[in-house]
């Protein structure tokens, strides 16, 4: 593959953003792409804005996706898909988490969770799937599995071949959380 591919995952603190983003280059690299990756926490800790970006082909120079650059968004809570769609492609793919998470302004009274998200990206992309991560991953049996349920939707997105997907989550989760990890993956995958 001599093209470079851009996904972009956006999200808010403490959803694994950067868990998906790391297992995805780890298991890119172990295909022999190059890749690079670039994360920015924000105010993580405090719910704020994450974002990964990576880029993978046969010769990636810089990590960085510009404006309308991105193949594939991965938006692991609404509001994000639609805060971060400026980023993408024109024929790009976005794959959105139907799970919401208020602001501390939202939570305060101060704003409104904004409405019918989903609806406006689609209004905008063609090619946009939705997916309820968190109800997946409740039905495995740990609500925090619902970053390797989005993460196997991005893959089946990308549609990339010969990568040992399972090596990849093995080799970035502790022990314990493999098995939940990898049956989270394959649900993402089928969806």
């Amino acid at each position: 593959m001599s093209e470079v591919k851009n996904v972009l995952l956006v999200g808010v603190g403490g959803q694994g953003i950067i868990l998906a983003s790391k297992i995805l280059s780890s298991g890119l690299i172990d295909a022999g792409y190059d890749v690079k990756m670039s994360e920015v926490h924000g105010m993580a800790q405090r719910g704020g804005s994450v974002t990964t970006q990576v880029r993978y082909g046969e010769k990636v120079y810089s990590p960085i996706i510009g404006l309308g650059q991105a193949d594939l968004i991965v938006a692991f809570e609404r509001i994000e898909a639609l805060r971060w769609i400026d980023y993408l492609k024109p024929n790009g793919k976005i794959v959105i988490n139907d799970y919401a998470i208020p602001s501390a302004t939202v939570l305060s009274g101060k704003e409104k969770y904004p409405e019918n998200v989903i609806d406006k990206v689609k209004g905008a992309f063609e090619n946009v799937t939705v997916i309820n991560a968190a109800e997946e991953a409740l039905k495995l049996g740990n609500i925090k599995a619902q970053n390797i349920v989005m993460l196997g939707g991005l893959l089946k997105a990308l549609n990339v071949e010969n990568v040992d997907w399972i090596k990849a989550v093995k080799e970035n989760v502790k022990e314990r959380f493999v098995d939940l990890n990898v049956s989270a993956l394959e649900k993402g995958m089928a969806l």
